[in-house]
Formats: C-alpha cells, structure tokens, sequence
C-alpha cells in the first residue's frame, strides 16, 4: 500500500509539473510582451547570457537543445564552491559524492544512472571531462577548483557529440584560457578544523599576441572532521577526514595565426589525505569498542595513510580552415595511482580489512571536423581510446583465519582490465525555416577488452607490498592462481533523433530521442574463467522548453523517460555453454526505468539582486533482475535491487545580492538544497538515508581598484547529518539482540560514511 501510494504520488507530482509547465509556457509570450511594455529601466535589470560548449561549439544555453547546467568561474566564487562535487546542488537529478574510504574517488549519478563500483574494469556512468579530455577512472575524478572558467553538468545519454560515450551524462570541467595580459591571483582561505589553503594562478605573455604560459598551483591543507580512536600500530596519523592534497597545472598556448591555436596541458594532483574510517553503526561482536559518539571518529587496524596521484598530460589544436569548416585535434595521457587502506569493520582488530592498490593510465586521440553555416551546423568526429587498468586488493580475514587455525586468511585478487576503442561519430541540426529545425546524430563504437584475473586464499594476513605495515615483508613469488584470463569485442550503433521548434525569439521548444551504450567488461572478482558480460544500454526520451519570459525571468524545463537494459549485476546464471549448470557470476540481468521532469529558474528581481531554483523529480526503480532457482527455473528478484543516490526529489534555492558601496561591491549569497530520502546500496539495501536540507551562506567584497577580495563561506550551517557511503556485510535477523546475524569476517559490520560538517571559510585574495 505504501509503495502504491508513493508511486501515485510521484505520477501527481510529475503530471501537475508538466501541466503548469506546458500551460505557462503558452501563454509565456502574450506575458512577455505586456511586462515588456511596463518596464522601467530595463537596461539596469537584465539576464546574463551564458555560453556552453555542451554541442562542441560555443552557444546561448537558451539555444541549445540539451538539458544542462553551466556555472561559471564568478558564481563559483562567491558561493565559495570548492571541488567539483558541490555542484550537484545546482543541478537537478544530479548526485556527485566522495566514495567511502577516499577523499578523491567519485560517486556519480544523473537520472539514477551511474557507477556504484569503483574496482577496474567497470565503467563509470557519468563521464567527466577535463577541457575535452575524457577521465576514464573514478579514483582522482573530484577535482578541486582551480583555474576554472566554468563548469557543465549535462544530462542524459552523450555519444553522438563525445569521444567517450557515456549513458547517464557528463560533467565538464573548462578551465579558463589566456587573456594575454600577465595577470597573477594569489588566495588564501582559514576556516574551520584549521582549514589552511593557497592558491596561486597566473599567466605570462612570452611573445606578444602569440605566446603565453599559464600555471596554478594549490596547497589544500585541514585537520579531520573526527579522529580515529584506536589504532593497532603504532606511530599513526590519527586524523579522520582530514585533507592534505596538492595540485600543479601549466598551460602553453601558441596563437600563430588569427586560424591556428594551440594548447599544452598539464597537470598533477598528490592527495595523501588520510584513508577515511567509517562509523560503525552496530556495536562490534569481536571487540569491546563502542559506537563512537561522533559519526566522523571511528577504529583501525590498518595503517591511516593514503595516497592519490594523478598526472595528465594534453594538446589541443584548433584550425579554421574557412568561415565554414573548423577542425579540431585532443590528444591526451593520464596515469593514476591510488595506495589505499579501507578498514571493512572498522576496529583495532584485522577481522575484515582491505589494503588496495588502483593503477590506470590511458590515452586519448580525437579529430573533430565542424561545420556551421546559415542553416547546417554538424559535428563529425573519430576517437581512440587505449586504457590499462590493474590493481590488486587482499580481504584480510585475520581473526576468521586464526579461528581455523591458521596465522590468519586472505583473499588476494588482482589483475588488469585492458581496453581498445575507436568510434565515429557526427551530428547535425538543420533549420528547415525561421521556425522548425531537425537534429540526427549517429555513432558507430567498437570496443575491444582483455582481462587478466588472478584470485585465491593464502592461509596467511597477506599485504600488497613489503613495508606496508611495519616489519611486514611480502614473500618472493608470492600470488594467487590466474582464474580468468580472456579477451572480447563488442560493437554497437547508437543514434541520436530530435525536433526543435523556436516559438519566438525568447522561447524554444525540443523534443528528443538518444541512446546511450556502456561497454561490456569481465568481472575483476571472478572466481572461474566466466564469460564477460555485454553492453548496458539506455534509451532516453527528452520534451523540454528554454525560455527568457522577459529580459528578467528564464525558465528551463525538461521532461524525461529513460529505460536503462542488460544492466550488469553478479547473480546466479546458466553456464553459456551447459545450461544445467549454474554459476554465480556477472551477467545482463537486470533493467530499470526513470521518469522525471527537471525545472531550472533565474530571476533578475531587482537592479542587483538576482533568484534562482531549480527542481528535480524522478521515479526510479528496477522493473526486471533475473536469477535461478537451483532447479534452474528463472526468478525475478529485483525487489531486492534499489536504484542508489537518486533521490525522488532534488531542489535548490538561492540568491545574489550585489551592494555597490563608497568602499567596494559586497556580494551576498545564500542557497538551501534539499535531497528526499535516497538508497546507498544496489542489492539488499539496509540503510536509507532520509531526507535533508542544507543551507549555505556567503559574503564577497571586492575593493574598487579590483586588486582585493575577501569571502566569508558558510557552508552546511545547520550541520546536518547524512550519510553518502556505507559497507553493510550483515544480514537482517529478527532473532539478533542487533537485529542482525554477523556477515563475512564474523561480525556486525554495518559502517556508514558522512557528508561534511559544519564549515566556515574565510578567503583573502590579491590580483596583482
């Protein structure tokens, strides 16, 4: 009864939108066109235009037929934004998290489409994109600002206009290019838990209107939200959540010609920011540790440090070869290297701990041919993709072990998932008159994977390296047998269909139909020679209007339908080649749809102060996960399945507020987001995080010679409570003084992991 009710009132919810949203904007224009005639001064109130380059080209938002956000480097600022993942407030249908055990490792969601596991092999389902330049891994994908022009969060299905084509949307990270002056910008920021950063960007002008070099440099330094109580070894560092990160960016651009444009990237990032303890929701069986009072302290018997290490490398060439055509050659290197311990239970003893290594590196080639003229703008590209992701991780079940007897167990699993991709792809739009236009894409994608698994138990408490813990050494030879080691291709055609209908000057309406493909892999896991299993594919249809009602009021919105199928889960399946017998293995087994509707707002209210909302609402669930019954009858289990961090509801308000003053421009900023209740886990969720507000606040002067500025940021200010990670390894159990029966390791691991805190940053920077 209760989910009927829910899902009835979702339909209302969406319905009621759809209707105030098409009613209104009908009669937007007659609206428009009165208000017009009233206005006063309307130089003084009026909408900024905002440039996106979410079709490879730069455009108008408004005229670009594509649900997607853009914040630039000016809001960014002066809402004291600090890495990519505070973005999501802003962008409905949108959740960007840090992963349990790090500070650098992504979650990413958009339309309940995303990646829940981290480990090689798997894809993620949001692409992120840093000036082009595809980010293949989600260890090192939350990046700290620094540099940045702007950022886009564009939702649905991207192929048709991408090299990597990603099936539940992109986030684009655009740094910002040389003006060509010699310009220097040095920051400062103190702030809560003795938050101390600097940052310090500037560029040169080597040769005049033709050489210029650009650098950034960030030390991000803080003590931890909470500390780790206990520790098993000695001498450790003992902040929980801490953050000790440092970032490098240099940037060479080459102008030789008014039709040639070059630009050299690089950059390096070294978080070695604590591993992150988690909070044991459930008292320990095995240790007479306590629930801490403090959902950010917690226990180890690991070592507490961590490491992060991203190094990317990139050339852009742009060519106008004429008014008509452009081309356009990325190519790209990027290498990651991610040491980490992540404590399963959460104790000062070795009841389920995982030390891990991640380390990737791939490299990018795409030449783009552009076209634009009067009525025909197309997009035409050929990509390369070559990637090598290995890693190694031992589930160390030490006290399980000695309770058979034995110095300890663990179960080491390593490998590499290697991948080759080429694509082609093109889209165009053409204006059939002032009025209707049409948009078709196509893509054409072949991947080819190798996969390399070894995976087994040494009856011994086995770590990656020598050294990792104190006086540990790693037996020469020591490795588990190969168990998987195969290669696959898959190749798929996926297009791209739409109608845009310009209903005046002011006022777009778009209808759109895109599908979305996420490559076939092997199973890192795997404990046989199992079969890889194939492609996910989303199929998404969007109806959506952009509209400025009048110089001050602009209003998105967008209707969406997405079916997501052969989504990859490990269940319990047929052999391929003996039907009778069943494996417990990754396969296509399951599939799930979205609805939801997307509503974005900007109101220029008064001479200064500008409004802005917007709302996401989405029905998420899974309709089909197949498994077996022993007797090989097929079952449908996917009432077990949640779709994860993909709340029902996401909505945000907020203002700006400039005061031109005798002494310099305060900017006053405020925004409260809100998340209903949302799932943290795939398969047989146990922990729902309910819903939640957050309210942020901010203050920025800038002094009249423009050379000063100073931002006072608070941030969470309500210091809410919610939970964006967990590791649950119990099972529930009615009979359990807990309520639930111990799971692997032999004990109530039940660990949660948490947003941040309360924060207050006060920021000083000087423009020389």
């Amino acid at each position: 009864m209760a989910n009927n009710y829910k899902n009835s009132m979702t339909r209302f919810q969406l319905s009621t939108l759809a209707l105030l949203v098409g009613s209104a904007f009908m009669t937007a224009p007659v609206w428009a066109e009165e208000q017009a005639a009233e206005q006063v001064k309307e130089d003084e109130v009026a909408l900024e235009v905002i440039q996106v380059t979410a079709r490879k080209t730069a455009e108008n938002l408004q005229n670009v037929p594509v649900a997607v956000t853009s914040i630039g480097a000016t809001d960014i600022a002066e809402r004291g934004l600090s890495s990519v993942i505070e973005v999501a407030q802003y962008s409905p249908n949108t959740t960007l998290q840090q992963s349990r055990g790090t500070n650098s490792t992504l979650t990413a969601f958009i339309r309940g489409v995303g990646q829940e596991d981290p480990l090689w092999g798997y894809e993620p389902g949001v692409g992120i994109y840093i000036d082009d330049v595809y980010v293949a891994r989600p260890q090192g994908a939350v990046l700290d600002i620094l540099n940045i022009e702007r950022i886009e969060v564009l939702r649905g299905p991207q192929g048709t206009l991408y090299g990597k084509n990603t099936i539940g949307g992109a986030v684009k990270y655009v740094t910002k290019p040389m003006s060509g002056d010699t310009e220097f910008d040095a920051n400062l920021a103190v702030g809560s838990y003795n938050q101390r950063d600097g940052k310090l960007t500037g560029q040169i002008p080597l040769v005049d209107n033709k050489l210029y070099l650009g650098f950034g440099y960030a030390n991000l330094q803080r003590d931890g939200y909470g500390e780790y109580l206990t520790s098993a070894l000695p001498g450790q560092d003992n902040e929980n959540y801490n953050k000790d990160l440092q970032a490098f960016r240099a940037t060479l651009e080459f102008r030789p010609s008014d039709d040639w444009f070059m630009r050299l990237n690089y950059d390096k990032t070294n978080d070695k920011s604590n591993s992150k303890g988690g909070y044991r929701l459930l008292p320990s069986l095995l240790t007479d540790a306590p629930v801490p009072d403090s959902v950010y302290d917690s226990y180890t018997s690991l070592p507490t440090w961590n490491k992060v290490e991203t190094e990317g490398l990139s050339l852009t060439l742009d060519w106008n070869i004429n008014d008509e055509f452009t081309f356009k050659s990325v190519t790209s290197q990027r290498e990651n290297y991610s040491p980490t311990n992540i404590d399963f239970d959460n104790t000062s003893v070795i009841i389920f701990d995982v030390p891990a290594i991640y380390d990737d590196e791939q490299f990018t080639q795409e030449f783009q041919l552009n076209y634009n003229s009067d009525n025909l703008t197309l997009v035409s590209g050929l990509y390369y993709y070559t990637a090598d992701s290995c890693g190694v991780f031992d589930a160390i079940l030490g006290v399980l072990g000695q309770s058979l007897g034995a110095p300890g167990l663990t179960r080491e699993v390593g490998g590499c998932s290697n991948s080759d991709s080429i694509a082609a792809y093109s889209q165009g739009s053409y204006k059939l008159n002032e009025q209707w236009s049409v948009t078709a894409g196509l893509r054409y994608t072949k991947d080819d994977k190798e996969a390399l698994v070894r995976n087994g138990l040494i009856f011994a408490n086995v770590y990656p390296e020598s050294g990792w813990v104190p006086g540990y050494v790693r037996p020469d030879g020591l490795t588990t047998p190969v168990v998987l080691d195969d290669e696959e291709s898959w190749s798929k055609v996926t297009p791209k269909l739409g109608v845009e209908y310009q209903h005046s000057d002011d006022t777009m309406f778009f209808a759109s139909y895109s599908q979305g493909f996420k490559s076939g892999t092997f199973n890192p896991r795997a404990t046989t020679a199992e079969p890889a299993a194939d492609p996910e594919d989303v199929d998404s249809f969007e109806l959506g209007v952009k509209t400025d009602w009048s110089r001050t009021l602009r209003v998105n919105a967008t209707l969406f339908m997405l079916d997501h199928k052969d989504r990859q889960y490990i269940s319990v399946i047929p052999d391929p080649t003996d039907a009778s017998v069943l494996n417990q293995r990754l396969g296509n087994v399951g599939r799930s749809e979205a609805t939801g509707a997307e509503l974005e707002l900007t109101w220029a209210a008064a001479r200064g102060l500008d409004i802005y909302a917007n709302l996401g609402l989405i029905d998420a669930s899974f309709e089909e996960a197949i498994s077996y019954t022993p007797a090989g009858d097929p079952i449908d289990i996917s009432d077990r399945f949640s779709v994860t961090n993909t709340p029902e509801t996401t909505a945000n308000i907020g203002f700006t507020y400039t005061n031109e003053t005798s002494f310099g421009d305060m900017v006053w900023t405020g925004s409260y987001g809100y998340r209903s209740k949302y799932s943290l886990t795939e398969l047989d969720n146990l922990l729902v995080q309910d819903g939640y507000g957050m309210l942020n606040m901010g203050v920025t002067w800038y002094s009249q010679d423009g050379h000063w500025t100073v931002g006072l940021h608070g941030k969470n200010l309500t210091d809410e409570e919610y939970l964006v990670g967990n590791y649950a390894f119990v099972t529930p159990d009615a009979t359990q003084p807990s309520g639930y029966r111990p799971g692997l390791g032999g004990d109530n691991t039940l660990i949660g992991y948490y947003g941040a805190p309360r924060t207050v940053t006060l920021n000083v920077g000087y423009r020389f």
